[in-house]
Order: structure tokens, then C-alpha cells, then sequence
């Protein structure tokens, strides 16, 4: 760790205001944010780029990718935890919550096969000082999916579990309110036939009919017994606001309807939707656009999801193309916010006391690029 840093000439996005000054690092530490640039010697000119603080993604499945990189290939593990570690750290984002799904819609599916590797692999990258982001665990627990509780219960004692979704993707209901959404989108996966889709949708009717409601609540006491923050997944009515609140969870992630999302900020729980909703301006599954949650004040925290580099971009494009969103508050979507519903009180904004987490950003044209990142002061 770098026992100083001095930034200057910069256009510093604080909590509530964007500044053209210069901030001071010690020992891993903000100690200073000015206006004004400075003459201190050692002082890197940032040439009028942004500066912001280091992002928090809570909600990325971006690590099975690379540890399956096409059908039927297996990575060495800790080379593709390194990989992701890379394209994470590129993309802004010095806090990772790295999803892993605990249950699948396919019994046999990469993701359950490696699931104790990819989390063992975490615990070895960081032993090994070989990760540059600070990554934890995030565990997406899939409720129809039968012994899904078993698989779980170890979990609960790994100090990098963070946090824990609870999920059912069984169609008709949730994100697939729209079954013929459901069926474009697994037969484009999977090119099952008509007749292996029909299939597939009756048994997961059935799966989901047999375990779900039994599970949740027996996910949800283990996870109040270990004081583990818990979100809901895919809240498609006020009526699944309601279990998630009664619950105890903090956040409910992508949730469908305004009608639901309205609901969340009633009842006091931070909202998640994809920052490639945000970019694209539409979610991939016919649900609600991120976009018009935020217009609407439904909409608090932003997650890459499935692509890094939509996280910063998302974050920019809501401050450029929609009325009434500074950038201090798109950011925060990306920084303080997603850190705060987590417990995490140390970083998420450049502030006196707070982690040095940086990241410097310039824009080409509409696209706001990484330039350069710091953890904790140390550039990466």
C-alpha cells in the first residue's frame, strides 16, 4: 500500500457536488479533499478528468463466464478468477460481490458443478494477494431447486458471504410474467424443441409449486441466525414486497413492475435494477425499464450484472440523458449507495476518513472511460 497520494486538477464528484480540485491520500485514506488545484510536489495532474470514488457492485454473475468460457470448457480456476479480477477492476468497480447460484434451473448445470471451487478459488486470490478489487461473496439461492437449503447451510459460516438472494425462476410469475418470454429465452439457450420446452416448464411448475415456500423460510432463519443481509429477487407484485420486508431483507433487486418497485420504497428497501437495463433502456426480459424506475424516485442502486462495463456507463448515461439526475446522485447509485445497504460504511465516496478507492474517468464522446483506478491508494 502506497503511504501517499496527491491527485490534483480534477473534477472531484463528492457526495453532493462536483469540484475542480485536488485530494490527498495517506496510508489508504482520503485526508483531504480542496478545491483548487496544488503545487505539492509528487502531485499527479489528473488534466480535468473526473474523479470518483471506487464502484460497488453487489450482483455479478460476470466470474462463471470465465470460469466456463464456452460449453463443455473448464478454466484453471485461479486464472479465471484473475481474469474476471481484471475485466472487474477495469471496468471501476473496487468492491465485487461475486454471485454464485446455489440451485440452477438445470440440474447438472457448470455453475453447481463448480460452485465450491469458484468459492474456495475467492478465498484463495485474496490469501494470495493476486485480486486487485475486494471481492466477497454474494449467494443466490434458487428456491425451487430441490435441497437447495443443504447446499446453503455451509455457507452461512464463510466469513467473504456477504449477502444472500432469494430467487424463484419458474415461469408465469416474477421475471417471466410473460411465458413466452420464458420460452424465447431458455430455447435460445438451451434449443430445446417445443415439445422439450413444454416439458421443461411443467417440471419447473412443479419444482417450484413443491419447494419454494418451504425453503425460503428456512433460508431466512439461517440467515437471521447468522446475521447475514438478505434480498429478494425479481419482486413482480406489492404482495412479494410484503414477504420481503416481513422477511427482514434490504434490497430488493430487479424488480419488475413499477407497481413492485413503488411498493420497495414504501416499505423502506433499496432498489436494484441492472445498469444494462439503464444503458439499453429496456431489460432483456420484457420487465420494467431501470430508466423509468428512476424517473419515477423507484431506483437507488445500479448493478453491472452480466457486463462490467455497463456499471459506469449506466451511471453516466442517467446524468446525461435524463432530466433531473446530477451526476453526484447517478454515482452514488454505483458507489455510496450499494455500500450502505450492505453494511459496508468505509468507502462508496470520496470523503475525509474514507477508504481511497479511485478511480479516475475522462469522456470519449458519450462514453465515460476508465483511466485509472486506485485501491486504497495503491494504483492498480
Amino acid at each position: 500500500m502506497s503511504d501517499s497520494l496527491i491527485l490534483t486538477n480534477a473534477r472531484i464528484v463528492t457526495i453532493d457536488s462536483v469540484i475542480s480540485g485536488s485530494l490527498e491520500v495517506h496510508c489508504g485514506k482520503i485526508v483531504s479533499v480542496d478545491r483548487g488545484n496544488t503545487s505539492l510536489p509528487g502531485a499527479i495532474d489528473l488534466d480535468g478528468d473526473y474523479l470518483i470514488a471506487g464502484m460497488v457492485e453487489l450482483h455479478t454473475d460476470n466470474m462463471e463466464k470465465h470460469f466456463t468460457p464456452r460449453p463443455g470448457v473448464t478454466w484453471p480456476p485461479l486464472s479465471a478468477a484473475i481474469a474476471h479480477d481484471v475485466q472487474v477492476i477495469g471496468a471501476g468497480i473496487t468492491t465485487v460481490y461475486d454471485a454464485l447460484s446455489i440451485g440452477d434451473i438445470m440440474q447438472d448445470s457448470s455453475r453447481m458443478r463448480q460452485l465450491d471451487e469458484m468459492a474456495q478459488t475467492i478465498q484463495v486470490g485474496r490469501k494470495n494477494q493476486v485480486l486487485r478489487a475486494d471481492h466477497y461473496l454474494h449467494m443466490r439461492c434458487e428456491l425451487s431447486f430441490e435441497g437447495v437449503v443443504d447446499l446453503f447451510r455451509p455457507f452461512c459460516h464463510n466469513p467473504l458471504v456477504r449477502l444472500v438472494s432469494v430467487m424463484d425462476h419458474a415461469p408465469g410469475q416474477r421475471q417471466f410474467l410473460d411465458v413466452g418470454k420464458y420460452r424465447e429465452y431458455y430455447q435460445g439457450k438451451y434449443h430445446f424443441s417445443d415439445t422439450q420446452m413444454d416439458a421443461f416448464i411443467a417440471r419447473h411448475h412443479r419444482s417450484s409449486e413443491m419447494f419454494s415456500d418451504t425453503y425460503r423460510g428456512q433460508i431466512v432463519a439461517l440467515c437471521r441466525e447468522h446475521a447475514l443481509p438478505m434480498a429478494s429477487h425479481d419482486d413482480a407484485t406489492p404482495e412479494h414486497i410484503d414477504q420481503a420486508a416481513q422477511s427482514g431483507m434490504v434490497i430488493s433487486e430487479f424488480p419488475t413492475t413499477m407497481a413492485a418497485a413503488a411498493a420497495a420504497r414504501e416499505k423502506g428497501l433499496n432498489i436494484l435494477m441492472g445498469a444494462p437495463n439503464v444503458v439499453r433502456g429496456m431489460s432483456h426480459s420484457g420487465n420494467v425499464s431501470a430508466r423509468d424506475l428512476a424517473a419515477n424516485d423507484c431506483l437507488d442502486i445500479i448493478s453491472s450484472d452480466y457486463f462490467p462495463g455497463s456499471l459506469l456507463q449506466a451511471a453516466f448515461a442517467m446524468h446525461r440523458q435524463m432530466k433531473g439526475i446530477s451526476l453526484p446522485q447517478a454515482i452514488a447509485m454505483a458507489t455510496r449507495n450499494p455500500a450502505r445497504a450492505v453494511g459496508l460504511n468505509d468507502r462508496g465516496e470520496i470523503a475525509a476518513g474514507k477508504r481511497a478507492d479511485l478511480v479516475r474517468v475522462r469522456e470519449v464522446g458519450d462514453l465515460p472511460v476508465v483511466g485509472a483506478v486506485w485501491t486504497q491508494g495503491r494504483r492498480m
